[in-house]
Protein backbone atom coordinates (compact mmCIF):
# COMPACT_ATOMS: atom_id res chain seq x y z
CA UNK A 1 0.00 0.00 0.00
CA UNK A 2 1.44 3.61 -0.66
CA UNK A 3 1.73 5.36 3.02
CA UNK A 4 3.56 7.94 4.20
CA UNK A 5 4.13 11.77 2.45
CA UNK A 6 7.59 13.00 1.07
CA UNK A 7 8.80 16.62 -0.59
CA UNK A 8 9.91 16.37 -3.73
CA UNK A 9 11.18 18.93 -6.80
CA UNK A 10 9.31 19.40 -9.94
CA UNK A 11 12.23 19.91 -12.60
CA UNK A 12 12.40 22.77 -15.37
CA UNK A 13 10.86 20.07 -17.51
CA UNK A 14 7.55 18.89 -15.15
CA UNK A 15 8.95 15.50 -13.80
CA UNK A 16 9.08 14.54 -10.37
CA UNK A 17 11.11 12.09 -8.82
CA UNK A 18 8.71 8.98 -7.57
CA UNK A 19 10.16 7.94 -3.40
CA UNK A 20 11.88 4.37 -4.04
CA UNK A 21 9.17 2.98 -2.18
CA UNK A 22 6.19 3.65 -4.05
CA UNK A 23 8.16 2.46 -7.05
CA UNK A 24 9.35 -0.38 -4.97
CA UNK A 25 5.29 -1.48 -4.53
CA UNK A 26 4.69 -0.40 -8.00
CA UNK A 27 7.42 -2.38 -9.31
CA UNK A 28 6.73 -5.26 -7.04
CA UNK A 29 3.00 -5.79 -6.99
CA UNK A 30 1.74 -3.71 -10.19
CA UNK A 31 3.80 -2.77 -13.09
CA UNK A 32 6.49 -0.17 -13.93
CA UNK A 33 3.92 2.98 -14.67
CA UNK A 34 0.73 4.54 -13.83
CA UNK A 35 -2.34 6.59 -14.08
CA UNK A 36 -2.45 10.50 -12.89
CA UNK A 37 -5.57 12.67 -13.43
CA UNK A 38 -7.19 15.26 -12.02
CA UNK A 39 -8.66 15.74 -8.18
CA UNK A 40 -9.44 18.22 -6.19
CA UNK A 41 -6.88 20.64 -6.09
CA UNK A 42 -4.29 18.27 -6.36
CA UNK A 43 -3.43 15.18 -8.67
CA UNK A 44 -3.85 11.88 -7.88
CA UNK A 45 -2.06 8.27 -9.37
CA UNK A 46 -3.00 5.06 -9.41
CA UNK A 47 -1.22 2.07 -10.89
CA UNK A 48 -2.70 0.68 -14.25
CA UNK A 49 -4.08 -2.05 -12.76
CA UNK A 50 -6.45 -0.31 -10.14
CA UNK A 51 -7.55 1.96 -12.33
CA UNK A 52 -8.27 -0.77 -15.02
CA UNK A 53 -11.20 -1.26 -12.04
CA UNK A 54 -12.04 2.38 -11.45
CA UNK A 55 -12.81 2.51 -15.52
CA UNK A 56 -14.60 -0.35 -15.65
CA UNK A 57 -16.96 0.65 -12.50
CA UNK A 58 -17.65 4.01 -14.51
CA UNK A 59 -17.80 2.57 -17.36
CA UNK A 60 -21.14 0.33 -15.67
CA UNK A 61 -22.80 4.12 -14.76
CA UNK A 62 -25.15 5.53 -16.98
CA UNK A 63 -24.16 8.15 -18.81
CA UNK A 64 -28.17 9.35 -19.04
CA UNK A 65 -26.84 11.29 -15.48
CA UNK A 66 -25.47 14.36 -15.71
CA UNK A 67 -22.87 14.22 -12.81
CA UNK A 68 -21.74 10.97 -14.00
CA UNK A 69 -20.81 12.57 -17.10
CA UNK A 70 -19.52 15.51 -15.76
CA UNK A 71 -17.11 13.44 -13.33
CA UNK A 72 -15.75 11.52 -16.54
CA UNK A 73 -15.47 14.55 -18.20
CA UNK A 74 -13.30 16.15 -15.55
CA UNK A 75 -11.68 13.06 -14.23
CA UNK A 76 -10.99 10.23 -17.27
CA UNK A 77 -9.96 12.78 -19.63
CA UNK A 78 -7.30 14.21 -17.63
CA UNK A 79 -6.11 10.94 -17.01
CA UNK A 80 -2.30 10.73 -18.44
CA UNK A 81 -0.32 7.34 -18.62
CA UNK A 82 2.93 7.76 -17.17
CA UNK A 83 5.86 5.84 -17.29
CA UNK A 84 9.06 5.88 -15.21
CA UNK A 85 12.19 6.89 -16.80
CA UNK A 86 15.80 5.53 -15.90
CA UNK A 87 15.88 8.36 -12.54
CA UNK A 88 12.74 7.26 -11.37
CA UNK A 89 10.89 10.23 -12.81
CA UNK A 90 7.46 10.28 -14.48
CA UNK A 91 6.71 13.67 -16.71
CA UNK A 92 3.30 15.55 -15.61
CA UNK A 93 1.60 17.02 -17.98
CA UNK A 94 1.13 21.07 -18.17
CA UNK A 95 -2.48 20.75 -17.92
CA UNK A 96 -2.46 18.41 -15.17
CA UNK A 97 0.25 21.26 -13.17
CA UNK A 98 -1.80 23.51 -14.04
CA UNK A 99 -4.67 21.56 -12.57
CA UNK A 100 -2.78 21.20 -9.23
CA UNK A 101 -0.92 24.35 -9.23
CA UNK A 102 2.29 22.64 -9.08
CA UNK A 103 5.02 24.86 -9.68
CA UNK A 104 8.49 24.05 -7.81
CA UNK A 105 7.95 22.01 -4.01
CA UNK A 106 5.20 19.09 -4.15
CA UNK A 107 4.38 16.65 -1.77
CA UNK A 108 3.71 13.39 -2.55
CA UNK A 109 1.16 11.58 -0.49
CA UNK A 110 0.14 7.99 -0.12
CA UNK A 111 -3.25 7.19 -0.28
CA UNK A 112 -3.08 3.14 0.06
CA UNK A 113 -3.77 2.16 -3.56
CA UNK A 114 -3.05 5.28 -4.74
CA UNK A 115 -0.99 8.44 -4.11
CA UNK A 116 -1.51 12.03 -4.23
CA UNK A 117 0.55 14.60 -5.97
CA UNK A 118 -0.18 18.49 -4.46
CA UNK A 119 1.76 21.80 -4.44
CA UNK A 120 3.13 22.13 -0.94
CA UNK A 121 1.44 25.93 -0.36
CA UNK A 122 -1.99 23.65 -0.96
CA UNK A 123 -0.87 20.73 0.79
CA UNK A 124 -0.57 22.89 3.33
CA UNK A 125 -3.71 24.15 3.53
CA UNK A 126 -5.19 20.50 3.47
CA UNK A 127 -3.21 19.67 6.67
CA UNK A 128 -4.53 22.53 8.26
CA UNK A 129 -8.03 22.17 6.93
CA UNK A 130 -8.02 18.42 8.43
CA UNK A 131 -6.57 19.01 11.91
CA UNK A 132 -9.36 21.54 12.29
CA UNK A 133 -11.66 18.99 11.12
CA UNK A 134 -10.18 16.52 13.31
CA UNK A 135 -12.65 15.82 15.83
CA UNK A 136 -15.63 15.43 13.29
CA UNK A 137 -13.48 13.27 10.70
CA UNK A 138 -12.80 10.79 13.74
CA UNK A 139 -16.32 10.99 14.63
CA UNK A 140 -17.64 10.56 10.90
CA UNK A 141 -14.93 7.23 11.06
CA UNK A 142 -16.02 5.96 14.72
CA UNK A 143 -19.58 5.96 12.48
CA UNK A 144 -18.30 3.65 9.25
CA UNK A 145 -16.72 1.40 11.49
CA UNK A 146 -13.18 2.69 11.37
Amino acid sequence: MFRGRSLHTLDAKGRIRIPARFREILTTRYEDRCIITNLDRCLIAYPLSEWEIIEQKLGELSLVRQDVKAFQRFFISGATECNFDKQGRILIPQTLREHASLERDVVLAGMLKSFEVWSKPLWDEEINRARDDFAQITTTLAELGI
